[in-house]
């Protein structure tokens, strides 16, 4: 009669299931880059003289944008591998759907709010979006996207890449990654030598701020960026001399960048040159912030950084991006509308940074709360331990 072994005794046991833990960096990295975006859109603020525009050709759309790619690997692209196609591809709707909500309802709290402002407080001609001189009547230019009135304009964008999501997943797995990074970097580069290739924009004769056919090339980036990591155990390999690169060319970017005059400094840029097209992502745009994700991506002290307090704190950020994007544009209308009408003094400025803050902290920690309920409230598979609750602490 055999002996029976328990696992227990085996030399070496079966191997489980490991869950996947989220990278603390993404949530964090995309959480300093949706407060700074907040930040940046209030010309008035006196704290947008330090965000990551003024040390950089890149701002922090472009961070959210990268990050936007790489989430949607982890979020659709694994997927594909482990759901039937149709399950996947409704989730990739739904979050569009979700994303074209949301920007309908920041379109009518805007335009209403301006309206009812302007009876009460003058506001300057500058300030009126374009669509107000027109009325109603070209309300269906908005809401089929033809339209994109000012600091309205990302979700759109990432409405149309989410769209092509399944499309690029086709693509990677039939032709694999360099030939999908072949082809979508020829794209950015057509656009960036004739950049009347864009989409049509009623709002402005120029197209879509940021130009779909240009911007593709980044959220591909970030899409084949997550597929790296996820072969090197969730962060892309270091190596030494392409992270010394990538901290060269920030130094340069940051000296060429910083607005030396604005604060009554000698003028130090090395280079003479025009501001890097946005519209485009022009390639010193796109190296900034490749450079700078790399170095974060492929960096251990990144991850004890995002692990610390302040770490986690933009982390709660970053988790919910959607909520926290759409209150803070209209944080940044309310903001903008009160230092217009009430002046620009320290009193001022302490009141609407503090209260945006605030509420914008409200906002994640009630969609952290109800995360967490919808995770704990979820079957366990098997009867096992809840889906909520977490095998260990970080």
């Amino acid at each position: 009669m055999g002996t029976s072994i328990s696992p227990a005794s085996t030399s070496h046991p079966a191997p489980r299931h490991v869950p996947h833990r989220r990278d603390h960096r993404i949530d964090a990295l995309r959480g300093a880059a949706l407060l700074m975006m907040c930040i940046d859109h209030i010309p008035q603020d006196v704290l947008n003289r330090f965000t990551m525009r003024n040390v950089g050709f890149a701002d922090a759309a472009e961070v959210f944008v990268l990050l936007a790619g790489y989430a949607s690997w982890l979020a659709y692209g694994r997927a594909f591998g482990r759901q039937p196609a149709m399950t996947v591809l409704g989730r990739i709707g739904r979050r569009c759907w979700q994303l074209y909500a949301y920007q309908m309802v920041m379109v009518v709290v805007c335009i209403s709010t301006i309206r009812i402002w302007r009876h009460f407080w003058p506001v300057p001609v500058d300030f009126l979006e374009p669509e107000l001189a027109h009325g109603l009547d070209s309300a269906w230019r908005v809401l089929t996207l033809q339209a994109l009135p000012g600091n309205l304009n990302i979700l759109p964008l990432y409405i149309v890449l989410l769209l092509g999501f399944a499309p690029l997943y086709l693509l990677l797995r039939g032709v694999g990654t360099a030939v999908v990074l072949g082809l979508s970097a020829a794209v950015w580069l057509v656009v960036n030598l004739d950049p009347r290739l864009n989409f049509p924009n009623w709002l402005d004769p120029d197209g879509w701020y940021f130009d779909p056919l240009a911007w593709q090339f980044l959220f591909v980036l970030g899409v084949c960026a997550a597929r790296v990591a996820g072969g090197h155990d969730g962060s892309l390999p270091r190596v030494r001399a392409l992270a010394w690169m990538c901290m060269g060319y920030l130094v340069f970017s940051a000296v060429q960048s910083f607005p030396w005059t604005d604060w009554g400094l000698t003028d130090l840029r090395p280079v003479v040159m025009s501001a890097p097209d946005k519209m485009v992502l022009s390639p010193w745009r796109l190296l900034d912030v490749l450079a700078l994700f790399y170095l974060v991506q492929s960096s251990g002290r990144a991850t004890v950084l995002a692990a610390s307090r302040g770490g986690q704190l933009m982390a709660l950020f970053g988790r919910h991006s959607l909520e926290i994007f759409t209150a803070g544009t209209l944080i940044d209308l309310y903001g903008r509308l009160v230092l217009t009408s009430f002046g620009t003094g320290w009193a001022m400025q302490v009141v609407v940074n503090v209260a945006g803050f605030v509420v914008l902290l409200a906002v994640a920690r009630n969609r952290e709360r109800a995360r967490i309920r919808a995770r704990q409230s979820r079957p366990a598979p098997g009867g096992g331990i809840p889906a909520g609750v977490p095998l260990c602490r970080n």
